[in-house]
């Protein structure tokens, strides 16, 4: 099979994915094997690709919003052969902690990810555990549903983590994959938007898809938000975040790496304000996402890109000059 794999992280511009052909993997006893349709690309990708995370292994193949079709199902349950399903970041977790029996198992110490643990979705195929796979609604096209199976996933737990209550105002700290899609999420559940971002075709996309203001970071909305989700890998942007918080409202930061944490007034924080991180997510928030993306009637921007451009895709996506969310087609 082809597979764009990572053997040493750098620069995406300097080209560090190099296509390979690889053996087809064989699934495990619990394990399906799935051929990759489409593969969406995540700035985790690009934080794994240029080595801001540090990596447990090496060669990687990148990728963990992967849709594709059941090719061979070891052992007995679901999903069988022929099936679409979908694949995301998270992978494994214990099943016996006190993070996973407590509901929380992105917080598992043993938890395993997609592209990162095990070889992801940049390739024609790839092996996942059967009890870690979703459904996929067949309202979306294999391209349409890619970018569900993280940027809409980390998206819709960042909103629950952030408390955010139907008919009150969320404020938006960077617009891409994730922040496009939890927009509409947050629209549908009655709430009031506003779009933060440097892009003005950013901002044209927010305005479009029913956000009530867009404008840039250094920019004041009309009036305070009650929550607040920061997507924008860039510490810089929590201050700006907090400033367009009323007292008592939540932050919540859905990246994996923040290139600076700077230091600021405490006022910024006072008046009982909270800033959250987000890590990872869990099946249920999958499935509630799907559900939810479904009943919302999520439109999803994407620019699609072949297999052998991934490193233009991540290099695009880098430069903030992908519309939505950069999906890979690998196969029909």
């Amino acid at each position: 099979m082809q597979a764009q794999v990572l053997t040493r992280p750098g620069p995406v511009g300097e080209g560090p994915l190099r296509m390979q052909e690889r053996p087809v993997p064989e699934p495990g006893p619990e394990e399906v094997l799935i051929r990759v349709r489409t593969c969406a690309v995540c700035h985790t990708d690009l934080h794994v690709v240029e080595g801001e995370i540090p990596l447990p292994r090496l060669p990687i193949v990148p990728g963990h919003q992967v849709i594709g079709v059941v090719e061979r199902a070891a052992g007995e349950g679901s999903p069988r052969q022929g099936e679409r399903v979908g694949v995301a970041w998270l992978c494994y977790a214990c099943g016996s902690c006190a993070f996973c029996r407590s509901g929380r198992e992105n917080l598992c110490e043993q938890a395993r990810f997609t592209g990162y643990h095990v070889d992801g979705g940049f390739a024609e195929f790839v092996t996942a555990r059967r009890d870690f796979v979703y459904s996929v609604p067949e309202r979306f096209s294999d391209i349409e549903a890619a970018p569900l199976l993280c940027a809409g996933i980390i998206g819709y737990r960042a909103l629950r983590l952030s408390e955010a209550a139907p008919g009150e105002r969320l404020a938006l700290f960077g617009f891409g994959a994730s922040a496009h899609l939890t927009l509409q999420i947050a629209r549908h559940r009655g709430c009031e938007v506003f779009v933060f971002s440097r892009s003005e075709e950013h901002r044209r996309l927010a305005l479009g898809l029913g956000a009530a203001w867009a404008g840039e970071a250094a920019e004041s909305a009309p009036v305070l938000a009650d929550r607040a989700i920061l997507f924008a890998p860039a510490g810089r942007l929590v201050p700006a975040a907090l400033r367009a918080l009323r007292r008592g409202g939540t932050l919540a930061i859905a990246a994996i790496h923040l290139d600076q944490l700077p230091a600021m007034d405490y006022a910024l924080l006072y008046g009982e304000r909270t800033i959250r991180s987000v890590t990872a997510s869990t099946r249920q928030d999958g499935a509630d996402l799907l559900r939810s993306a479904a009943e919302a009637g999520v439109r999803v921007a994407t620019e699609v890109f072949p297999l052998r451009d991934a490193g233009q895709a991540l290099a695009r996506l880098k430069a903030g000059r992908i519309g939505g969310a950069g999906v890979l087609v690998v196969s029909e």
